[in-house]
C-alpha cells in the first residue's frame, strides 16, 4: 500500500469513494467540491492510499485558524477521510491517518481537529473528544422580540468581503477569550460567500450568514462583538417569523442570545462532537492563550506512540505558556502522566478529576489544581467541516 499526494486525475476516484462513504453529491455540490479541492493538491493537503494504481482511501487537511483563550494558531482540520468499502477492515484508515498526522506536522500545525464518523480509529491515534458544535432550535418569534439597536450599520456582503470577515473573527474571538472556534482561510471564505441562496450581512464588529431550510431558517454563522450588534443581527433573523416557525443556529454554550430571549424553558440543543489532538507539545503550549492572572508550573509526561513522548516542564505567566523538555523529575517521578488522548482533553479544558476517573491521566496529583486553572475552557465551534 502506497501513500502519495493526490493529483487532479485522481479526483473522479475520490468522488466515487466519497459517494460510497457519505452518499451522492448534487452536480452543484460536486462542482463546488472540485473548485475548493484543486488548489489544495499543490499544497500537499490531500493524500491518497493506493493499492497499485487503485485508490483505496483519501483524507484532506483543511487550513484553519483556531482560537484558544482568545489566541489564534494554525490548525489542521482533517476532513473527507474515506475508505473504499471493499478495503475496510484492512488497516487502510489507520495507515492514511498516520500519514495525515505526519503531513500536518510538516505543514507547521501543532494541533488538529476532526469531526468523527466513528470514535475508535481516531482515539487509537491520539485524538480525543474535546468540544462540540452546539446547534440550538429557537422560536423565530422569540428572536423577533429582541429590540435591535438603531446605531448598528449593516451592509450586504459577498465574496469580496472575505478579508473583513476574517478580521472580524480575529477581533471578536480575541476579545471574548474564546476557545475552539475556527476561521477558514481567505480563499475558502471567498467560495462560501458567493452562494446565491445565502443572505449575508456585515457590521463593523460582526456578521451574519443564514438561509431558508424548508420552512425554517438556518443560521450558518452569527458573530457579534458588542451587545448592539448581537441584538441587531438576531433581530434581523427574527424578521422571518411571519413565515418561519423556528431558527436553527450554531451557538456558543453561553451565547448571549440565550439571555436576550424574553422566555427560556426547554431548549432543543443538538451537539455534534469534535475530537482534538496535540501534534507538537512545545509549539501547542506556546501558541495557546491562558488566563492572565494565573502563574504556575507543572511537570508532565506524555506517552504518545504515534508522535513520540517525553517529559516537559510547563511554565505559565502573563497569559503565555512554555514547555521545556526535561528528564524525569525528582527521583524518577514523571510528574502528571498523560497519553496523547489525555493531553488533548486537558488542553481543551477537561478537568483533571474527569481525566483521572476516565483513565486518561495518572501520576503525581500535586499539579492538578494548577492544570485545571491554566487550561480552563468551554470549547465550541460554529463551523462544521
Amino acid at each position: 500500500m502506497e501513500i502519495r499526494d493526490l493529483t487532479p486525475e485522481d479526483l473522479d476516484d475520490v468522488l466515487d469513494i466519497r459517494k460510497r462513504s457519505f452518499g451522492p453529491l448534487s452536480a452543484a455540490d460536486a462542482e463546488r467540491w472540485r473548485r475548493s479541492t484543486i488548489p489544495l493538491l499543490g499544497e500537499g493537503r490531500y493524500l491518497g492510499a493506493f493499492d497499485g494504481s487503485r485508490l483505496t482511501a483519501a483524507a484532506r487537511l483543511r487550513q484553519f485558524t483556531q482560537w484558544w483563550h482568545g489566541r489564534p494558531q494554525p490548525m489542521a482540520g482533517i476532513a473527507g477521510v474515506t475508505v473504499s468499502p471493499e478495503d475496510r477492515g484492512r488497516g487502510v484508515g489507520t495507515l492514511i491517518m498516520r500519514a495525515v498526522i505526519d503531513r500536518a506536522v510538516a505543514l507547521g500545525d501543532a494541533v488538529s481537529v476532526l469531526y468523527p464518523a466513528t470514535t475508535p480509529i481516531y482515539r487509537a491515534l491520539g485524538y480525543e473528544h474535546a468540544g462540540a458544535q452546539h446547534n440550538v432550535r429557537l422560536p423565530a418569534e422569540a428572536l423577533r422580540q429582541i429590540r435591535p439597536s438603531g446605531q448598528v450599520k449593516l451592509s450586504r456582503m459577498g465574496d469580496g468581503d472575505a478579508a473583513e470577515v476574517i478580521s472580524v473573527l480575529h477581533r471578536v474571538h480575541a476579545a471574548a477569550r474564546a476557545s475552539g472556534p475556527v476561521s477558514w482561510d481567505e480563499r475558502t471564505w471567498n467560495l462560501w460567500l458567493e452562494d446565491e441562496d445565502d443572505f449575508l450581512y456585515l457590521a463593523d464588529d460582526g456578521f451574519l450568514i443564514y438561509r431558508w431550510k424548508g420552512d425554517d431558517i438556518q443560521v450558518d454563522n452569527l458573530v457579534a462583538g458588542s451587545a448592539e450588534t448581537a441584538r441587531t443581527l438576531w433581530s434581523l433573523v427574527g424578521t422571518a417569523s411571519s413565515i418561519a416557525q423556528h431558527v436553527l443556529a450554531p451557538v456558543a454554550p453561553d451565547d448571549p442570545v440565550l439571555w436576550l430571549l424574553r422566555e427560556r424553558g426547554k431548549e432543543h440543543v443538538k451537539q455534534v462532537r469534535w475530537m482534538f489532538r496535540v501534534l507538537d507539545v512545545a509549539a501547542a503550549i506556546e501558541r495557546r492563550g491562558y488566563p492572565l492572572p494565573v502563574s504556575c508550573e507543572a511537570v508532565v509526561t506524555v506517552e504518545d506512540p504515534v508522535r513520540g513522548g517525553g517529559t516537559w516542564r510547563l511554565e505559565f505567566a502573563g497569559g503565555s505558556g512554555a514547555a521545556t523538555p526535561v528528564g524525569p523529575s525528582g527521583a524518577g517521578a514523571p510528574g502528571a502522566v498523560f497519553g496523547a488522548n489525555g493531553l488533548a482533553a486537558l488542553y481543551c479544558g477537561v478537568p483533571t478529576s474527569t481525566l483521572r476517573l476516565a483513565g486518561l491521566m495518572s501520576g503525581d496529583d500535586r499539579y492538578d489544581e494548577a492544570l485545571d486553572a491554566v487550561f480552563a475552557a468551554k470549547p465550541y465551534m460554529l463551523d462544521y467541516f
